[in-house]
């Protein structure tokens, strides 16, 4: 059984509370919201398809830990900012599709990736409500590709910008030459990008700057860079 790691950061933005979890989700607490990003879900039926040997554990590992979130959390609404999906449907859709039935009251948003190509019949019949670019509530935007850029055409501050895609992750270096790379949270600004949730993903480096903030996800810990 998966549970939510109780080592929780706090991390104020713009005036909103943001809970930082290192099972790669992030809860926003005056809205009740889950953000996750980058679930790749059906991503091993895919390899497997192609041919390439892939453990189907790793899906259902991935929904049990995102099972273990709704219940600790218990929010209002879980948006996914893209790449909820790998590819077309196979298999290991029918076990997501078992839990939308067990969460069919739990609003869903997607703000589709490059990898959520589905119909969207599938997505109407899952309960899922889709947002094409972006999605945005209060001050805070969401879309799967990273942006930069803090003012708007009418000269206002833009609004806080989620996004994922890249996976992020973060160098430690360690005594000699040696280094390791480990899933992020990466936080500038004017724009967060989140860690992949899906494990069966590989990372991006990033670079951040002195007034960035870089949480590194070592196991079930957080560990703050900057």
């Amino acid at each position: 059984m998966y549970f939510c790691a109780l080592y929780l950061h706090r991390y104020d933005i713009r005036g909103q509370s943001l809970l930082l979890c290192a099972d790669r989700s992030l809860f926003w607490e005056e809205e009740q919201t889950l953000i996750v990003s980058d679930l790749h879900f059906g991503k091993t039926g895919h390899f497997r398809k192609s041919g390439i040997p892939a453990p189907q554990s790793v899906s259902r590992e991935d929904l049990q830990r995102l099972i273990a979130q709704l219940q600790f959390f218990k929010p209002r609404r879980l948006i996914v900012v893209g790449d909820m999906f790998h590819s077309v449907a196979n298999k290991e859709l029918d076990m997501f599709m078992r839990w939308r039935n067990d969460f069919s009251r739990l609003p869903v948003h997607l703000v589709k990736g490059n990898h959520d190509i589905l119909p969207g019949e599938w997505y109407k019949t899952a309960g899922i409500e889709i947002a094409e670019e972006m999605l945005q509530i209060a001050g805070f935007r969401f879309r799967h590709d990273p942006v930069d850029g803090a003012i708007t055409d009418n000269g206002d501050e833009a609004p806080y910008t989620f996004s994922g895609h890249i996976h992020p992750g973060i160098t430690i270096n360690g005594l000699g030459k040696q280094s390791l790379r480990f899933p992020c949270f990466y936080f500038t600004e004017r724009y967060c990008i989140l860690p992949a949730f899906s494990r069966f993903t590989g990372t991006v480096s990033v670079l951040p700057d002195k007034k960035d903030a870089t949480f590194a996800i070592v196991g079930q810990t957080l560990v703050k860079i900057r």
